[in-house]
Order: C-alpha cells, then sequence, then structure tokens
C-alpha cells in the first residue's frame, strides 16, 4: 500500500502536512505528535523583519470554527533560519515555509534568503494585504497573482505553492492567474473573512473587528473551490479548510488535492495529524486502494 505522493518532484511519505499558523514551526507539537509521520510541516508565515501582529483580542471562537485576526506575528527571516529550520532538520518531514509581506520587494527578501536555507518548499501566503495597492490583498486581484507569482518564482530556489484566498468572486479565475505566473503548486483554502459582535457591550470582539474564519463550518467551501480549481488547472493542489478527521482529508483528495493540511482542529486535538495519517491508511485497507493517487479527483457523478 502506497500513501506517498509527490509534490512538484518533492515526495511525501503521505498527504498529510499542517497549516501555516496553527502549527508554530513545529517546536510547540513535537511533545504531542511524532513529526517523523507527517508528510511535511508547513511553518508558521515568515516576513523579511520581525512583525508584532495585531493588538488583542484576536482569537474568538464562533459557531463550527474560530476567527483569529493574529496579524502574522511572527519572529522575521533572521532568527526563523537560525532557531526554527534546524529544530525541523532533526525530523524525517518535509519542509515548507510559508513567506508573507506587504510588498512584493518583502516577499522577495525572503524568498531570496530562503535560497541558502535545507528546506523543500515555500509556500507564498497571498492573503496579505498590498500596501502599494490600497491595503486589497495580493491574492484579490487576478494580475496581481500573476505578477506575484512570477517574481517569486523568478528568485526561488525551491517550488513555489500560491496560497490562495477564499475572499474572491472566482476561486479558479485566481487559480489560472497563479498558474500563469508559474506556480509549482497551489494551496486552498485560506480563512473565510469574518466578525463577531459581543451583544452585552455592543462592541466588536476582535480588535481587529473583522478576522479569518477556519474550522469546520467551512469545509463545504473548501471542498467545493479545491474540486472547482481542480478541472481549471494542471498543478497539484493542497487541500485545507476544516478539515477534522481522515473523512474530511479523503473528501478532499476525493475532491481532487494531491496532499491536505490539518488547521484549526491541531488545537481542539494536538494528535489529530497523526490521527488522519491513521485513518487514510485504513480507509485505503478497507477499499483496497494500493495507491493513494488512485484516491486523487476519484470523486463520481451519481
Amino acid at each position: 500500500m502506497n500513501t506517498s505522493v509527490n509534490l512538484c518532484g518533492v515526495t511525501l511519505k503521505n498527504p498529510v502536512m499542517t497549516a501555516s499558523g496553527t502549527f508554530g514551526s513545529g517546536a510547540e507539537f513535537s511533545e504531542f505528535v511524532d513529526l517523523n509521520k507527517l508528510g511535511a510541516v508547513v511553518t508558521k508565515g515568515v516576513a523579511n523583519v520581525p512583525w508584532t501582529g495585531n493588538p488583542t483580542p484576536r482569537v474568538a471562537e464562533v459557531y463550527g470554527g474560530m476567527l483569529n485576526a493574529v496579524g502574522l506575528q511572527n519572529p522575521g527571516i533572521e532568527l526563523f533560519c537560525k532557531r526554527d529550520i534546524p529544530f525541523l532538520k532533526q525530523y524525517d518531514t518535509k519542509i515548507i515555509v510559508n513567506v508573507c509581506g506587504h510588498t512584493t520587494e518583502e516577499y522577495l527578501e525572503v524568498v531570496e534568503r530562503l535560497a541558502e536555507e535545507a528546506i523543500d518548499m515555500m509556500e507564498i501566503n497571498i492573503s496579505c494585504p498590498n500596501v502599494k495597492e490600497g491595503g486589497i490583498a495580493f491574492g484579490q486581484d487576478p494580475k496581481a497573482v500573476e505578477a506575484i507569482t512570477k517574481a517569486v518564482k523568478e528568485k526561488a530556489k525551491q517550488p513555489i505553492i500560491m496560497k490562495l484566498s477564499p475572499n474572491v468572486t472566482d476561486i479558479t479565475e485566481m487559480a489560472r492567474a497563479a498558474e500563469a505566473g508559474g506556480a509549482d503548486a497551489l494551496s486552498l483554502i485560506n480563512t473565510i473573512t469574518g466578525m463577531k459582535i459581543d451583544i452585552h457591550r455592543r462592541s466588536f470582539v476582535l480588535a481587529n473587528k473583522t478576522g479569518g474564519m477556519s474550522g469546520p463550518a467551512i469545509h463545504p467551501v473548501a471542498v467545493r473551490m479545491v474540486y472547482q480549481t481542480a478541472q481549471a488547472v494542471k498543478v497539484p493542489i493542497i487541500g485545507m479548510g476544516g478539515i477534522m478527521n481522515a473523512a474530511d482529508a479523503i473528501e478532499m483528495i476525493l475532491a481532487g488535492a494531491t496532499a491536505v493540511s490539518i488547521g484549526t482542529a491541531n488545537f481542539t486535538d494536538p494528535k489529530v495529524s497523526e490521527k488522519v495519517v491513521a485513518g487514510i491508511e485504513e480507509y485505503m485497507r478497507k477499499y483496497g486502494v494500493e495507491d493513494i493517487k488512485e484516491l486523487v479527483g476519484a470523486v463520481q457523478e451519481r
């Protein structure tokens, strides 16, 4: 039984990885999870300089998930390379570094710095606000998606995954733009913009007013977007959004994802990623699936 998958020439022992921002850079969860059992660890977003993030409160529970407006707090690329990459190199898992920035130049500074590091891939978070375009996210304008993908691809030494925002009219338009720019793979979806109001204080729960909604409530939206994107592009897809167990992960793979990322579920069960790996193997045995590639995009019409 073969659970390994190929992402742009990088072989993962299984399709299960962690979603950026929900697993730190692995150290916090290494006491609970055997990182050697995961296909890859995707790190928290890292920028060219340290970011303090948004004011508190910046996390709130909501029906079927959570809102976060952490604001990509991170230690900056230099400390990340000195501390976090060496930690992850101890384990038999692939390392995917999530990159964020406010301008194309900021992204490229991180991408060029990572060229010297022993990492396997980069995931480019284009849900960041583009300060030169009035704060609109890079990922909400197809021309900006193609342009930043092309710029990153020219400088990157490792394969690049463009992480798409669901806060758009047509996800396939953004996917095609990333593919046209040279993306090696796509990951989707990032969080959906939401809001929570405290009715007793008559105030916003989050200091930022809005936050990114994640968790099981967004899973059907993510499955639909992964399916649509798989029909529109030829590059591999990493599916994410509300995966809480192996069944959710398998659903994503059937929709067209080559691999999956687990995010919010890590907060309720730190061992969830290991359980999903085991659950996929159990499913394959039950249905006589010899190679996990047989399941990718295998959903059938009734």
